[in-house]
């Protein structure tokens, strides 16, 4: 489904600033987390 003004990220983009909520709570700011390297975030939603 698309978005109407919705940018899409390309090769080479600036991931942007998110934050989240672990399970156990804590809280992880992407992309300041992963440091220098490469990261890879699994988001998954649980129940609706």
């Amino acid at each position: 489904m698309t978005r109407k003004d919705v940018t899409m990220l390309d090769a080479n983009d600036a991931f942007p600033e998110i934050n989240l909520q672990t399970i156990s709570g804590e809280k992880l700011k992407l992309p300041e987390a992963t440091g220098e390297g490469y990261g890879v975030v699994l988001i998954y939603r649980g129940y609706w």
